[in-house]
């Protein structure tokens, strides 16, 4: 019972210290993933940044070329490709062909702007996101500067600072498409194409939360393992001489559940480890210490089942070195036991020999009795021959009385004397019957 209610302290004190721990964790989580989308978004936007003011450095030169007509655009573009790493080319389209001018004509009326992801022929296959600069001649739109910035490279530069060994950064467009994914063959697609092959629908909730502006997080399944998305919009610096139009875009970053609670889910296991393994051992020397110290206790409990039995003597000379050596209630409890056997022992040894003598005595007192009762009944029958013996003489001598009595005046001096000389010898046959019964008497005596 005392290792069951310390048990369930220790269990209840480890839940709740763990129920709060992983809340720590949790909170430490979301205060990381925030601090490292925010990074993220500025490290993206610190390239779109670099590629805007690179491109801003060159197209006034482009324009004053072009004017000029002087050839020297093809230059400023191939040096701008070349000085800044962010960016893949660089493409001129002018509106004097006509097939070129709804491309020119479809920008709206922002100075410069970033357009979704795209697949570009000529920038081999690559998925791009463009930097759009129309170019204007006075107030007239005469062409175009787009600034291609690969998707595979942007995705490495940000993907390096992942924040934990198995996270990963992305960046959604307008429409859905990947921006900044880990997997290069998932760039430029949708991720709601992507989240109808996957049977969790907490993928494509995700995807709807961020690409309407939403600032969170969310607990889906990608690839049979449990994560969390934390996303919030994507929101440029706001820099003088900047154009700040609203990209739609969304930064989100995807912490598998391992990453997050890994560590605490393994020091949760090792910690219940510890605390079965520990109150195991608890429960063993527990166990070997109370067997231990109720030792004596089984002894006196044999003990007393040979007393009840009958059996007074010790027959346990351990007893003895367990009492010498216990000091405590429990020893002093045996030790009382033991003087109370042996105290046992020699009374019932004096009450055995006071029965074997009062049983001697029985004995001689029942032959005695018995001897007694012979000789009562020899009394008893002697003198009930005695007496029949005595009745005939006293009979006669009663009746020749009675016939003195009564005849007395008609009786013959003959017949008296007959009558008397019958009362005389009946007289001493008694006094012969009595003095035989005194002698009889004396002897049994």
């Amino acid at each position: 019972m005392v290792i069951a209610a310390l048990a369930t302290l220790l269990m209840v004190a480890l839940l709740i210290m763990l129920f709060f721990s992983r809340k720590v964790v949790k909170e430490e989580a979301l205060h990381d993933a925030e601090q490292t989308l925010e990074a993220t978004v500025q490290s993206i936007d610190n390239i779109l940044l670099s590629v805007e003011q690179a491109s801003g450095n060159v197209y006034w030169k482009i324009i004053r070329s072009h004017l000029q007509g002087d050839g020297r655009e093809d230059i400023y573009v191939r040096k701008l490709v070349e000085t800044n790493p962010y960016i893949a080319d660089c493409r001129l389209i002018w509106a004097t062909n006509d097939s070129l001018q709804s491309i020119v004509n479809s920008q709206q009326g922002e100075m410069a702007l970033w357009s979704d992801p795209v697949k570009e022929d000529h920038a081999k296959g690559s998925a791009v996101t463009s930097f759009r600069l129309p170019i204007y001649n006075a107030q007239q739109r005469i062409g175009l500067m787009a600034v291609d910035v690969s998707l595979d490279l942007l995705s490495k530069i940000v993907l390096e600072a992942k924040p934990s060994p198995n996270s990963f950064s992305t960046l959604l467009g307008r429409d859905g498409s990947y921006i900044v994914h880990p997997d290069s063959k998932k760039l430029n697609r949708n991720v709601f194409e992507l989240a109808k092959k996957d049977t969790d629908p907490s993928v494509e909730e995700a995807a709807n939360a961020m690409l309407a502006g939403e600032t969170g997080y969310k607990h889906v399944r990608l690839n049979g393992e449990d994560c969390y998305v934390f996303y919030k919009p994507f929101k440029r610096a706001n820099v003088p001489g900047r154009a700040m139009s609203d990209l739609g875009w969304s930064a989100g970053i995807v912490y598998p559940e391992d990453d997050i609670f890994g560590d605490y889910n393994r020091l949760l296991y090792l910690v219940l480890i510890i605390a079965v393994v520990g109150l195991s051992l608890l429960l063993g020397m527990c166990y070997v210490f109370i067997h231990r110290q109720f030792l004596p206790l089984r002894k006196l409990e044999v003990s007393a089942r040979q007393i009840a039995e009958g059996n007074y003597q010790e027959t346990d000379d351990k007893t003895q070195e367990v009492i010498i050596r216990r000091q405590d209630e429990i020893g002093r409890l045996q030790s009382h036991f033991v003087d109370m056997r042996q105290s046992l022992s020699t009374r019932m040894g004096e009450m055995q020999r006071l029965t074997d003598t009062l049983t001697e005595r029985g004995k001689v007192l029942q032959a005695a009795y018995e001897l007694a009762q012979a000789g009562e009944s020899m009394k008893t029958n002697f003198l009930y021959n005695m007496s029949d013996q005595m009745t005939s003489p006293v009979s006669g001598i009663k009746k020749s009385v009675d016939t003195l009595c009564d005849r007395y005046n008609g009786l013959t001096a003959e017949d008296v004397n007959r009558l008397v000389d019958d009362i005389h010898q009946r007289g001493d046959r008694v006094t012969e019957l009595l003095n035989q019964l005194i002698t009889d008497s004396e002897k049994y005596e």
